[in-house]
């Protein structure tokens, strides 16, 4: 462990107080490589930090690299340097294939949250290296209803652009140039990038209206769908020249002016966009045509079928409720959908549109897809975008938005292709088409029993579409509980047997809100400190847990991040539940985060002697006992010991440790860490006492670590 000063501050004054006092010394370990973050800086004074002082900041730990991370000619995502310089390298592009997942700290940023991409840049410097990958939450142009999952078009969200950063580096004009400039930061600063990929657009979406052959429409009046055959698509067509010829084209030149013509191939969707909508850059004319078109399809009863989750999947039906209804902004009625015969967790997503995948079976008559007829030309214009994103900005992962989709009724095939599933086959795209043979899939699953989410058994959906990890539904328990160590003790399980990684999830960016405020009342600590040191997993932890207060009762929205996910200001009335009323309100909790700070500190400095180890248990998961202590080591020769007590209320009981077979008869454990206090600690070194270690209680909720001192013994 390093030695620096440590604060114990009562709140967020003191602790702001204790950085401006010991700041300089924090910036010269961190300068000299003494520590690979900044302690005790917390993300909401890093964030206010200016450009000179970020850049001055970099320079100081990473030197030349922050200028070639800069330079022109790196940070032009339409002719990206392929390598990329060594100093801007992927940390993981030695990497054979998207195993190194399988033990990677993600850490996810709703990027609303800090304001714009450069500002994940400081954020990072709050991040221990332990924490060695980044997922983005949906970078693209949101939609009509301003859902980051809404994803309007393939632009990039101008919402986080950086008028800083552009005054600090003149060339970075435009939001493309300024988030490869950071992806490259990220990269010298040892991070994995990780971007969403989304096999749903915005229901009125571009890539919708250029393509509406590639998407499934139904024809409403009022509350009925009076028509959903597969083939309705040309007649959406057929309106959108309707509209085209009405209002005339955006721009001059010519253009096809039959439906055959206008949506064929040869007529690219570069070509088909700036007609419909204008130049790419012109944001405000773009919306306003792509109102006006989706005006007249409305009064048309053209729509496309909402997205689903959770079985059966299929068979529509107008929600018939007086409540079931959204007059929009631009005065146009929009009832919601349900499922003709739903399942426990069967959900329509109104205001988004799921590419359509395959042909219909009886013309679509029973809601029945043919999974013997893959829609090749869709399946290849998504992967061929998402690889043109990967290429242009470096990404070295995808979380795959629900992964958990399988509409199979028969779950996995004997033999799954390509077109299986389209997330693992873009993935897979990316991989061959880049050559990034390390570009990995991170699924967004919560591992449910069979037939809830998907048909069949999940794990097996998720082998079939080579996914290397999995988000897991730890974050939807409490420390401790019941529902905890039996969820936690199969993912252990699933770990050992299967190809695909379960994750040890503390908090997700798009679950913080007021429905999970129980689970975060206590046993933080012990959370996180389970999640990086069973080291043989992965974890996923979101930005705002580091400082998330308690919550007894319910905040406004403006402390949870899921809540950034919409964009529901305080002046609409569509979702007051939703609506927000300012930025982002990092949490106040000074004791958290000053206690997590420590742990990554340690973290830090033991995690590259383990990372790789196999893990050894002493005191194993056993549900059933209900015994809440666990202890385990490293398997050959130990280096650290770690204990934790999952009830956050109690002290664990005394414990008689037994030595593992192989440790020296004589070896001391040395005290390295523990979750509580510095004044609660025990730090007196333990001998063993004949064959066993008698330990001191576990305080509530403590993670504790010893130094496994192998002494030799005398000779005789």
């Amino acid at each position: 462990m390093t030695s620096l000063p440590d604060p114990a501050p009562a709140d967020e004054a003191g602790l702001r107080a204790a950085w401006e006092q010991h700041g300089p010394r924090y910036l010269e370990a961190y300068a000299t490589g003494e520590v690979a973050f900044l302690p005790y800086l917390l993300p909401e004074a890093a964030l206010g930090f200016d450009a000179p002082r970020t850049m001055e900041i970099l320079r100081s730990r990473l030197g030349d690299a922050v200028a070639v991370a800069l330079a022109p000619e790196s940070t032009d995502p339409d002719d990206p340097l392929e390598p990329p310089p060594l100093p801007i390298r992927s940390p993981v592009a030695d990497r054979p294939d998207g195993t190194w997942l399988q033990r990677a700290n993600l850490v996810g940023v709703n990027v609303r949250t800090v304001g714009s991409h450069w500002n994940l840049v400081k954020y990072a410097l709050t991040l221990p290296a332990a924490c060695d990958a980044i997922h983005l939450l949906p970078i693209w142009e949101p939609g009509v209803v301003r859902s980051l999952y809404g994803q309007a078009g393939w632009a990039i969200n101008d919402e986080f652009f950086s008028p800083e950063l552009a005054a600090a580096v003149p060339h970075l004009t435009t939001v493309e140039r300024q988030l490869r400039a950071v992806v490259n930061l990220l990269h010298a600063l040892g991070r994995a990038v990780g971007m969403d990929v989304i096999p749903h657009t915005d229901r009125f979406s571009e890539m919708a209206l250029a393509q509406p052959q590639h998407f499934e429409w139904l024809r409403r009046r009022g509350r009925e769908i009076v028509d959903h055959r597969e083939h309705l698509h040309e007649e959406a067509q057929e309106a959108i020249l309707g509209w085209l010829a009405a209002t005339g084209p955006a721009g001059p030149g010519p253009y096809p002016v039959t439906r055959e013509g206008f949506f064929a191939p040869a007529f690219g969707e570069e070509q088909r966009l700036r007609v419909l909508f204008g130049l790419p850059r012109d944001f405000l004319g773009r919306t306003a045509r792509r109102i006006s078109l989706v005006r007249h399809l409305h009064d048309e009863g053209l729509e496309t079928v909402p997205a689903t989750m959770g079985v059966p999947y299929r068979g529509l039906m107008v929600d018939p409720s007086d409540d079931a209804v959204t007059m929009d902004r631009y005065g146009m009625e929009w009832r919601d959908y349900l499922i003709t015969k739903p399942g426990p967790m069967a959900r329509v997503f109104n205001p988004l549109a799921r590419y359509k995948l395959y042909g219909r079976l009886s013309d679509n008559a029973d809601w029945e897809i043919d999974f013997s007829r893959p829609r090749e030309e869709v399946w290849d214009y998504v992967c061929a975008h998402y690889a043109e994103v990967q290429r242009r900005f470096g990404f070295d992962f995808m979380r795959g938005d629900m992964s958990h989709v399988q509409m199979r009724p028969g779950g996995v095939p004997a033999a799954p292709d390509r077109h299986y599933d389209l997330l693992g086959t873009v993935k897979e795209h990316i991989r061959t088409r880049n050559g990034v043979p390390w570009f990995g899939y991170f699924a967004e699953s919560f591992l449910p029993p069979p037939d809830v989410f998907a048909y069949g058994e999940e794990m097996d959906h998720l082998e079939a579409s080579h996914a290397e990890a999995t988000l897991g539904d730890l974050q939807s328990t409490a420390v401790g509980s019941p529902e905890f160590l039996d969820r936690l003790a199969r993912y252990r399980d699933l770990l050992a047997t299967r190809s695909c990684a379960p994750s040890f999830t503390v908090m997700t960016a798009d679950k913080d809100d007021p429905r999970f405020d129980a689970l975060y009342l206590e046993g933080n600590e012990v959370r996180l400190f389970l999640a990086l040191f069973l080291a043989d997993m992965p974890s996923y932890t979101a930005l705002g847990f580091e400082t998330r207060d308690p919550h007894p009762e319910p905040r406004p929205n403006e402390w949870y991040t899921k809540l950034y996910v919409f964009e529901e200001e305080g002046t609409s009335n569509r979702y007051p539940s939703k609506a927000r009323f300012g930025p982002y309100r990092w949490g106040r909790n000074a004791a958290l985060f000053t206690r997590l700070t420590r742990l990554r500190l340690f973290a830090d400095a033991v995690l590259p002697e383990i990372r790789e180890r196999p893990l050894r248990w002493l005191l194993p998961l056993e549900p059933a006992s209900g015994r809440r202590v666990l202890a385990w080591t490293q398997s050959g020769e130990p280096e650290l010991l770690f204990l934790a007590n999952l009830d956050p209320a109690a002290p664990g009981p005394p414990l008689d440790l037994p030595a593992p077979a192989g440790w020296p008869r004589q070896a001391i454990l040395e005290h390295g860490f523990s979750t509580l206090t510095l004044e609660e600690q025990e730090t007196e070194p333990l001998r063993a006492q004949g064959a066993r270690y008698r330990l001191p209680r576990l305080g509530p909720g403590e993670g504790r670590a010893y130094r496994v001192a192998l002494r030799k013994e005398a000779g005789p």
